[in-house]
């Protein structure tokens, strides 16, 4: 697969919009809780695009040189942003978005991966200050084809950087965006003439160029703190990644004075192959170098079999540790899912068939996860 900087990885995936009927605990959050996000009174101003570029590019060597021969942490600021006692949302909305600036585009994935994913670094300079697992909005320049006369839709895309971003200072966020194509049914062959519009404008974005953004917005992955040594069960598929990359480098990589993980982060990512593997550097150095905290397993559907000799998804990955998992949610664990839509049923259905082989009702048990607010799903 592609080898990506470090520094320069951070994430985010399109979303549907994200409901606000999630969770939220911020009793962990230490110190002053005065922070008004709407004020932002802790900011400066982003300095001129051309004075940035050589920080920035900095910063992402130090990240990559540094931070994967090392465990030591990275230090982050400013601290300020780990006092607000509730999430920033919708700071900037649609009619109103902020303009931000294109820091890097890089492809994410390898040659032989199917499709094209590529990581998006954008500066926001501090002015739209986020919680890990929520989303921005992105509104692609032009015209709505379906509405003549008015700008595009706002897409929705989580965000894969914590909210110190890749460059440790605040100002930076990153998105982790699939390329849209689409295929004519009958030749097989990619139609030129139908593109997602915001995946396509995003991925052929140049360092400089301006984006509109909206938000953040979202509640529902919020990371909970108020037990820094609780277990996170994470599940993805593809760029579902986005939110658990900057869970893991809150928990693992960055030295935040307000939240010291001590628990258990347990990672399954599904794909096709290899080379679809998204920030797999990062997270096996995570795993060389916390192996009590962290648990990374991959089910690559084009090259692993189940144990019915069939391709293996994700949910075969869950069933293989089922036991081990169904202990660990009786003991209070967080699981969490994110990618695409038709990832659930399968894996409804495997948690179901484990629960009944427990004798258990997975109807009731899955309702005492949700009351418990053990449980969080957003897929698009």
């Amino acid at each position: 697969m592609a080898s990506a900087a470090l520094g320069t990885q951070v994430a985010a995936t399109a979303l549907a919009p994200v409901g606000s009927d999630g969770f939220l605990n911020g009793s962990s959050l230490k110190g002053n809780n005065n922070l008004n996000f709407r004020s932002k009174p802790w900011i400066r101003r982003t300095l001129a695009w051309e004075k940035t570029q050589q920080s920035r590019h900095l910063n992402k060597v130090f990240c990559m040189s540094v931070q994967l021969a090392s465990k030591s942490k990275v230090a982050v600021k400013p601290v300020e942003l780990e006092n607000a006692k509730e999430p920033p949302l919708n700071l900037y909305k649609p009619k109103e978005p902020y303009t931000a600036t294109i820091v890097s585009v890089e492809r994410l994935v390898g040659p032989k991966a199917p499709g094209e994913i590529c990581h998006i670094v954008i500066d926001h300079g501090g002015n739209v200050p986020y919680w890990e697992g929520q989303s921005y909005g992105v509104i692609p320049p032009g015209e709505n084809p379906k509405k003549p006369g008015s700008p595009n839709t706002v897409r929705l895309y989580s965000i894969a950087s914590t909210r110190y971003g890749d460059s440790f200072d605040g100002k930076t966020a990153s998105l982790c965006v699939r390329r849209a194509v689409y295929y004519d049914p009958e030749t097989g062959k990619e139609d030129p003439s139908k593109k997602g519009i915001c995946s396509n404008f995003l991925c052929d974005s140049k360092p400089g160029d301006k984006v509109q953004i909206t938000g953040p917005s979202g509640k529902i992955l919020l990371l909970p703190e108020d037990d820094p040594n609780a277990t996170h069960i994470m599940i993805a598929t593809g760029t579902g990644v986005a939110p658990y990359r900057g869970y893991l480098r809150r928990m693992f990589m960055e030295d935040v004075p307000a939240y010291k993980f001590g628990g258990l982060a347990w990672l399954f990512l599904g794909v096709a192959n290899s080379d679809s593997l998204l920030y797999d550097e990062e997270f096996t150095t995570y795993l060389q170098q916390y192996p009590d905290n962290f648990r990374y397993d991959k089910a690559l559907s084009r090259e692993q079999k189940n144990k019915s000799g069939g391709k293996m998804y994700v949910q075969d990955k869950i069933e293989e540790y089922s036991d081990e998992i169904f202990k660990l949610l009786d003991g209070g664990a967080h699981i969490y899912f994110c990618g695409l839509k038709g990832m659930m049923p399968g894996i409804q259905d495997t948690l179901k068939r484990v629960a009944e082989q427990r004798g258990e009702s997975w109807d009731q048990k899955l309702s005492q996860l949700k009351k418990n607010k053990q449980w969080h799903v957003e897929v698009y």
